[in-house]
């Protein structure tokens, strides 16, 4: 105990970590991340750049998948940095304000995610439950202050993080975080002061943001399959499902692995480091690497666009 000394600096160091343990394998164990990296970069642009070409594309449902495609890559290249410095060129060392800039984006982007899942949910509701009225409700006008909410929200609620964090003291001057990358919940735990204020906090806007919108989602599919199974043509009913399924596998890919962190986080103290680990990798990796190729399957219009890019001469 003799060597606890808190740090009374203003700018304390943070140690970013891949896999503790393996070290002389980081390399290969890189591998596959840059992949992952490569396919959400790639797909997602490719979704934006064919909304944006194709006339046809210009609605509501195709104007909130682009927004999503672009906050996917958000949070791409918000994690992309450290962790290409921490385990390529295993350059570890982060500056506070530069972790302190990296945990604002990727919170914010995963804030802003689930804002927009839940437009998405809203759209789908108009279009299956109102339909008569999708073109007057869902006006650019309406869209745009929808996601200008989204953002707006998001912001509001992450900036407090940054002036949270600024007033509390770090025990060392090199922490060592448990990721490649900087969450709040890892900073806090790195901290000598009390965090009692960080924590409600982040619990009190983790249950209103995405408690919030997880509930609204479910009401909203609870009303679409009321309505769905009020049509009298059960080839009507799939078809009218079957444009939800892409929207239903891009919240459950977002939601489940988000709601396994915070348990993991919370309730997971006594478990494999590399356990967390493999929960924060599925919970910012895979759903912008997934999302593309759920809408591009799903989506006829987006797969015939697709295959005519790649495939010129056969379409």
């Amino acid at each position: 105990m003799g060597n606890f000394k808190i740090n009374t600096s203003d700018a304390p160091i943070f140690i970013l970590t891949g896999f503790p343990g393996t070290e002389a394998m980081e390399a290969w164990l890189s591998v596959p991340l840059l992949l992952l990296y490569a396919i959400s970069i790639v797909g997602n642009t490719l979704i934006i750049l064919i909304v944006k070409q194709e006339q046809s594309l210009h609605q509501p449902m195709y104007c909130f998948l682009s927004l999503l495609s672009v906050n996917d890559l958000g949070v791409s290249f918000s994690t992309l940095p450290t962790v290409l410095s921490a385990l390529c060129f295993h350059a570890q060392v982060i500056a506070f304000n530069a972790c302190l800039a990296q945990m604002f984006f990727i919170h914010f982007f995963s804030w802003t995610e689930s804002g927009i899942l839940l437009a998405m949910s809203f759209d789908r509701y108009v279009a299956i439950c109102n339909p008569l009225r999708y073109a007057t409700i869902l006006t650019n006008a309406h869209i745009m202050a929808m996601c200008l909410c989204t953002v707006v929200r998001s912001f509001a609620f992450i900036l407090v993080f940054p002036l949270l964090l600024h007033r509390l003291s770090f025990c060392h001057s090199k922490n060592i975080l448990s990721h490649a990358y900087c969450l709040h919940v890892d900073m806090i735990k790195l901290a000598c002061t009390d965090v009692s204020l960080n924590s409600y906090y982040g619990l009190s806007i983790v249950l209103f943001t995405f408690g919030l919108d997880s509930v609204l989602i479910f009401i909203s599919y609870i009303l679409i399959l009321r309505s769905v199974l009020a049509i009298s043509s059960q080839e009507e009913r799939l078809k009218a499902l079957n444009t939800c399924v892409s929207h239903i596998l891009a919240v459950l890919i977002f939601y489940v692995p988000m709601v396994s962190v915070s348990i993991v986080h919370r309730f997971g103290a006594g478990l494999p480091h590399a356990v967390h680990i493999l929960m924060s990798i599925l919970y910012l990796f895979v759903p912008p690497m997934l999302n593309p190729f759920i809408y591009s399957i799903k989506t006829k219009e987006i797969r015939h666009r697709l295959l005519k890019m790649f495939f010129r001469s056969k379409f």
